[in-house]
């Protein structure tokens, strides 16, 4: 189960180097806060400069996802359990929650 450190350096720039075309159709610019050791902010932009950076995005993103290292692992094991996680308040999301849908084919 990788951290967040792990999944914004390595795993979700190879899928990005690997289905270009696919994360481009999210269009969408989104921040992860993940909070705990091992967490950090990142910014991943699937509309302009496709890729991921450390930190803030610089203008306005389409929608910001916050969430512990602990459950962020969890989801990085089990996809399909995002949904749970959101429901039961453990993932917060500011902005437009319906681009987060798209975000498992890219990122995991």
């Amino acid at each position: 189960m990788p951290d967040a450190v792990v999944s914004f350096r390595e795993i979700i720039p190879a899928n990005l180097r690997r289905d270009p075309a696919r994360a481009r159709a999210v269009g969408a610019v989104f921040v992860f806060r993940i909070s705990g050791e091992g967490g950090g902010t990142w910014t991943l932009d699937l509309k302009d400069a496709l890729g991921v950076t450390e930190g803030e995005a610089v203008a306005d993103p389409d929608c910001i996802l916050e969430v512990t290292n602990e459950v962020w692992r969890k989801m990085s094991d089990h996809p399909t359990t995002a949904m749970q996680h959101y429901f039961g308040g453990q993932v917060r999301v500011t902005g437009n929650a319906l681009l987060a849908l798209q975000l498992q084919p890219v990122i995991s």
